[in-house]
């Protein structure tokens, strides 16, 4: 015959193991759903980054002048494969002919104190700061120094670029 105290240790160690399991699962839960949130994001990135384009070509075709900022429409027309999302900079083109985020992104760094990181940025575009979002973010900074708008004075700090007259100068390392 089995004592009191043997079994409400048995039961113990039962419930202990299945708390054990059910944190095992709960932990690879979260590591599928970070992931899921991650591809979740870069597909709602790239159909805004699409969206925005096709509305400008769209707008673009409509407007005699180039340099008027095109109205993006409801429905755009696709079209226009290996299309430049981020114009390399020149004198006297504004952040407004940017696509939303990276125009943000210009905008933020101007107003920054001083040079500032993907992780900081991030929450300053309205994102939530996780890894996902940090990394879905990371390239656009660097995609914007290699059009000569910002400048990446070291490895992952990002500042407004600094034109010295020349318009065909890119401030990329």
């Amino acid at each position: 015959m089995v004592s009191l105290p043997e079994e409400l240790q048995a039961r113990e160690a039962g419930a202990r193991q299945r708390v054990e399991e059910l944190q095992a699962e709960a932990a690879e839960l979260a590591v599928r759903l970070e992931k899921a949130r991650a591809d979740l994001s870069r597909w709602e990135i790239t159909r805004e980054t699409v969206m925005q384009v096709l509305a400008e070509l769209s707008a673009a075709e409509e407007a005699p002048d180039a340099h008027d900022a095109p109205e993006p429409r409801e429905a755009p027309v696709p079209h226009g494969i290996g299309v430049m999302a981020v114009p390399p900079w020149r004198e006297g083109l504004a952040a407004e002919v940017l696509p939303d985020v990276y125009r943000d992104i210009v905008e933020i760094v101007a107003d920054a104190q001083g040079p500032l990181q993907a992780k900081q940025i991030v929450p300053r575009i309205g994102l939530e700061a996780t890894t996902a979002k940090i990394e879905g973010t990371r390239g656009k900074p660097k995609r914007l120094v290699e059009r000569g708008w910002l400048d990446e004075d070291a490895p992952g700090r990002f500042t407004l670029a600094r034109h010295d007259g020349n318009a065909d100068h890119v401030n990329s390392r």
